[in-house]
């Protein structure tokens, strides 16, 4: 989702790059294009387009990656909800 961003310099998201195999999996399940892999090894784009969903973390094999999941993702969904509801307004909260 292009130009997306739920909260500046807040997300919880880390990845050891060390642990890290480049499968990609991290970059194939995330809603938000978080994620590249380049020169054998997955790196983090756009921290501040992560909505905590834990996708990341729960695809990752080796468990190279950790992140809170829970309330981006709560927040992003409901602005969502709110934004197909009545389209073209603002709404509170830490997204768009």
């Amino acid at each position: 989702m292009k130009g997306f961003a739920y909260l500046r310099n807040v997300a919880t998201l880390r990845l050891d790059r060390e642990t890290c195999i480049g499968c990609g999996m991290c970059a194939e399940v995330c809603p938000h294009q978080v994620f590249a892999v380049a020169g054998e090894k997955a790196g983090i784009v756009d921290r501040d387009a992560c909505i905590e969903c834990g996708a990341c973390a729960l695809n990752c094999p080796v468990r190279a990656i950790s992140v809170d999941a829970g309330v981006g993702c709560a927040s992003a969904m409901i602005n969502e909800f709110l934004e197909r509801l009545m389209p073209g307004s603002k709404k509170g909260g830490g997204c768009c």
